[in-house]
């Protein structure tokens, strides 16, 4: 059990980005009418369900912050999702499971996070302002847009521009600038890691070596991440193993 606390807010408090389509007279009605439970979790295994049971009236639940993993097997092959501060996280379907998505996920909070339940009365609440109902489609759609990236670094030929490639969409999402280089936040293992760019985790070790030593991404001693704030291009292989990547740096 991951749970540590749990608390009553306004929505527009904990998320405020939610309320940017309202009026300013409807913003100040949503915050005081859409409530919801904010629960804080502690890193280690989780089950969304027990926050939110199954009923295809409510929406789900809303990351805050912090970072929790979904990790899936199908035929064998380990797959791993990222979910963040604004995803949305829905673990039913109204028209059931297919027959893949029964294989199972296993689901891990990696840093201390926080959820917001959006179900009961705040989901009833949230049906009389649409705009922030579309603020949340909106998350959906970015959330999409994310996999689609994924699935781009998983296809990129070399798991060492893979990782790399990577290791730059977390640092757009969780980095955080210093001195020495850009920060990523998050416990990430070889093997989650393979996970994410759909590799084995002897490959997955071998690229993150030759990344330390040109300098592009090192481990720190406490499980987190440093990357080089302007790193210098991985050496070219041939240019069409290399489009891939440079549409993914412009995204």
């Amino acid at each position: 059990m991951s749970i540590s606390a749990q608390h009553v807010e306004s929505l527009l408090d904990v998320d405020p980005d939610l309320g940017q389509l309202l009026s300013p007279e409807r913003a100040g009605a949503a915050a005081r009418e859409i409530r919801v439970a904010v629960t804080r979790l502690r890193p280690g295994g989780w089950r969304p369900e027990q926050h939110c049971p199954p009923s295809p009236a409510d929406f789900g639940l809303l990351v805050l912050s912090g970072a929790i993993l979904r990790d899936i097997v199908v035929h064998d092959t380990p797959s791993a999702e990222l979910f963040g501060p604004g995803d949305v996280i829905r673990t039913w379907h109204s028209q059931g499971p297919s027959e893949i998505q029964r294989a199972g996920a296993r689901w891990t909070v990696l840093c201390p996070s926080s959820v917001a339940e959006l179900r009961g009365p705040s989901a009833r609440a949230l049906h009389a302002y649409p705009e922030v109902t579309a603020m949340l489609v909106d998350r959906l759609h970015a959330r999409g847009e994310r996999l689609a990236i994924a699935q781009a670094i998983s296809q990129i030929t070399g798991v060492e521009m893979r990782v790399d490639a990577l290791m730059q969409q977390l640092a757009e999402r969780w980095g955080r600038v210093h001195v020495d280089g850009i920060r990523v936040p998050l416990v990430l293992s070889h093997r989650l890691i393979g996970a994410l760019v759909g590799a084995r985790r002897p490959t997955v070790s071998t690229a993150l070596t030759h990344l330390a030593e040109r300098n592009r991404v090192r481990r720190q001693p406490d499980g987190t991440w440093l990357l080089a704030r302007d790193p210098a291009p991985l050496p070219a292989l041939e240019d069409e193993l290399l489009v891939p990547y440079r549409v993914l740096a412009r995204m």
